[in-house]
């Protein structure tokens, strides 16, 4: 008789990995746009950074919001810009985001998607920390 699959035990099996970082979430209504762009900002070259500390209650973890206006250019510039942004709050949020924030990174008109990389996350830090200050 042949041992089952769930009798042998495979040292290459390992338990997931507990994240002991802020839950990060998005943001999809316009109303968490809005309030989020009349809080704080801070603007630099690669990315434009709006932060707002939520209400006790409202939600948990940290969310971030995406947006590029067509003056960033055609869809598929636009596209690109977002991604890029996505990386760089996916990089960076996690351990210089506040639990409780909501964050929004705005797409710059020419910038964002053609800036080397490094330097649009050296941004993205910079803009945190004068948010934060």
């Amino acid at each position: 008789m042949e041992p089952k699959v769930s009798d042998i035990a495979s040292p290459l099996v390992s338990p997931p990995a507990v994240s002991v970082c802020p839950k990060i979430s998005t943001l999809t209504k316009r109303a968490d746009f809005v309030r989020t762009s009349n809080a704080r900002r801070q603007g630099t070259t690669g990315v434009h950074l709006q932060a707002r500390k939520r209400m006790d209650g409202e939600a948990i973890g940290i969310r971030v919001g995406y947006t590029c206006s067509k003056k960033v250019g055609n869809a598929v510039a636009r596209n690109r810009a977002k991604r890029r942004l996505r990386e760089i709050a996916r990089m960076t949020l996690p351990n210089l985001g506040r639990d409780g924030w909501d964050y929004v990174l705005v797409g710059r008109n020419t910038t964002t998607g053609s800036i080397p990389f490094e330097d649009l996350l050296r941004d993205l830090h910079r803009a945190l920390a004068k948010v934060h200050a």
